[in-house]
């Protein structure tokens, strides 16, 4: 196979399943960590307006589904890729990182929530991926 079409196939691999990842992990999150009392969160101005009700465990799958995301679309990214396999793994986590950062600018979060999600849930993550992809 061409390996630009394989890198270009690995990289929407890697974005899909991040993805599916990323949200099967925000959708199960509310069944095992109940929403705060009075908070609806089955829309975004919902959330909005209910934000300042969340505590700290209210955080903890928002940030399992952003990394655990980036970690499995860049492990299948760099699996599937020909070359330049680092590359494409971090740009997974580019790709996510604007998602985090779009999330964000649209849905306002603590201040530490932000710097943990940003610093700790993208890069990081896609570099783990990649550095696990390429020990199989």
């Amino acid at each position: 196979m061409n390996p630009i079409f394989k890198n270009i196939l690995a990289v929407l691999a890697g974005l899909i399943i991040g993805s599916f990842v990323n949200m099967g992990i925000i959708m199960i999150s509310g069944s095992i960590i109940q929403p705060p009392s009075g908070a609806d969160v089955t829309t975004m101005e919902g959330l909005k307006e209910s934000i300042h009700l969340f505590e700290p465990k209210h955080f903890i799958f928002p940030f399992l589904a952003h990394a655990l995301g980036t970690l499995t679309g860049a492990f299948l990214a760099t699996l599937i890729s020909s070359n330049h396999k680092m590359k494409i793994a971090l740009l997974i986590g580019i790709f996510f990182l604007i998602g985090g950062i779009t999330n964000i600018v649209i849905l306002p979060s603590p201040t530490w929530f932000t710097i943990v999600d940003l610093v700790g849930a993208y890069i990081p993550m896609a570099w783990l991926g990649f550095k696990l992809a390429e020990r199989s």
